[in-house]
């Protein structure tokens, strides 16, 4: 790889750290409560409406692992079908190969300004900042992510990266940084402020970049699903489009793409169908821009797809689902995980895209949840988050090796397990610590007891084990 993989924010503390600082940020814990709760419960009606939500879900994981087995044949069938509907495929093997394509592609039109459709893939390459490094403009032209462009701010969130901000710091973004601002921070001002602000960028420029929900193998087809009617402008009007889309993003045939049709606007904004879905083939004279390249990103898939726990984690279609019923995410929002990708999905995607262990903050990533399986039974293709998260800190552990502090203490409670006697001595030792207990807790133990209690009490042992009562009893 050709440098740093930009899936996780430089500079940014590992999880524990960042979350700590979060917790003290009442305002953003109030808007997080708010916002995804409000977002759990419509979702929750709307899947309800499908008797057979089940078999979706299942169809849909089913469809995911034979695109992930058979990648390279459908990566083929896709490129031959762009190709053939006069659009131009590029490959790119990690951020900095893909940046350099999309570059050269906007620099070759002539252009020192590009206008956006909200993509993942793209803000996983740090593409925007490597084209103002080229000294080209690029203008984010879905409603959240202009709030956050706009307020110099970093993502929280995949669908709706603006959650952590509310109405009145919004109105103050735009006021700040739009020629005609908004009235007031209701919702009507607030859109009505971005429609003009963004109605003369489409009009006048002539790149637009976008990223990809979907590409049927069969027909090159390159689907996009949005709300705001945003998306649907950028991919008609410029003359010139550059998809960037990760390798994963593939369907086999139209039928396929049926069923992740009715699965994504159900998990990700509680919608029957999203207002607007764009689909387009190539290129077609006098319809749409006229020419067409499609970037088809690896970055660290390819080493995913060879783990054969954590490949599940290449179903995800970026629903956020599992964010809005994750209870660490609620409480720390998704800039603490320091990763393009937060929330549940993001601490078992990001580390392995980054696949460095030795990079400190990817490697807290799979810390940052209580295991609850929420995330598991909401997960639109059935990813089992907890699974691979328990198997990534089994990595992250092993990275460690054999000297640190803690393999030291596991290996010495192998040692006293593997023998009754020591078992029963250590039992008897273990009981001596009741003597530090308060109303049958101990809440402050020494080092290194005292980094459990620092967080949580511990309850006192019994001065008589089990195995010394069954002897007193039972003989």
């Amino acid at each position: 790889m050709g440098g740093r993989n930009p899936v996780t924010w430089l500079g940014t503390p590992s999880f524990p750290k960042a979350a700590h600082d979060a917790l003290g940020d009442t305002q953003l814990r109030r808007n997080l409560r708010k916002a995804t709760t409000t977002i759990r419960g419509k979702r929750a009606s709307a899947v309800a409406e499908l008797a057979d939500w089940e078999r979706l879900r299942a169809a849909g994981a089913a469809i995911k692992d034979d695109v992930l087995a058979n990648l390279d044949t459908y990566l083929v069938r896709l490129e031959e079908a762009v190709t053939a509907r006069g659009g131009v495929v590029h490959w790119a093997r990690d951020a900095e190969e893909a940046n350099r394509i999309v570059l050269d592609l906007v620099r070759a039109e002539g252009a020192d300004e590009v206008v956006k459709v909200k993509s993942m893939a793209t803000a996983e390459i740090g593409l925007n900042e490597a084209l103002e490094a080229g000294g080209v403009r690029a203008v984010e032209t879905d409603l959240a992510e202009l709030i956050v462009q706009l307020g110099d701010d970093r993502p929280s969130h995949i669908l709706v990266p603006a959650i952590h901000r509310n109405r009145a710091e919004i109105r103050d973004v735009f006021r700040r940084r739009m020629a005609e601002p908004p009235a007031s921070d209701e919702p009507g001002d607030l859109a009505e402020a971005a429609r003009r602000h963004l109605r003369r960028k489409f009009l006048a420029t002539k790149v637009a970049i976008s990223g990809a929900n979907f590409a049927v193998a069969d027909t090159g087809s390159v689907v996009v699903v949005e709300s705001e009617g945003n998306g649907r402008m950028c991919l008609t009007l410029p003359e010139t489009l550059i998809t960037v889309m990760g390798l994963e993003k593939i369907v086999p045939s139209w039928p396929d793409l049926e069923v992740f049709l009715q699965l994504l606007p159900r998990s990700s904004t509680a919608e029957r169908m999203n207002p607007y879905t764009s689909v387009w083939s190539g290129v077609t004279p006098g319809d749409g821009p006229r020419r067409f390249h499609l970037v088809l990103l690896d970055n660290g898939r390819t080493a995913t797809l060879a783990d054969r726990v954590g490949r599940q984690a290449l179903r995800c279609i970026r629903c956020s689902a599992c964010l809005n019923v994750c209870p660490v995410y609620e409480r720390t929002g998704g800039q603490a995980y320091g990763s393009v990708y937060p929330g549940p999905i993001g601490a078992i995607l990001a580390p392995q895209l980054v696949d460095d262990p030795h990079d400190e903050q990817a490697a807290s990533l799979p810390y940052a949840s209580s295991l609850c399986g929420a995330c598991y039974e909401v997960c639109p293709v059935r990813i089992n988050i907890p699974e691979v998260l328990t198997h990534l800190r089994g990595k992250v552990v092993e990275a460690k090796g054999k000297r640190t502090p803690e393999a030291v203490a596991m290996a010495a409670a192998a040692w006293m397990f593997a023998d009754a006697r020591r078992y029963e001595v250590a039992q008897k030792a273990g009981s001596l610590s009741r003597f530090l207990a308060r109303d049958g807790r101990i809440s402050h133990l020494p080092w290194p007891g005292s980094k459990w209690t620092s967080s949580r009490d511990v309850p006192a042992v019994p001065k008589e084990s089990f195995r010394a009562w069954w002897r007193r009893n039972r003989g």
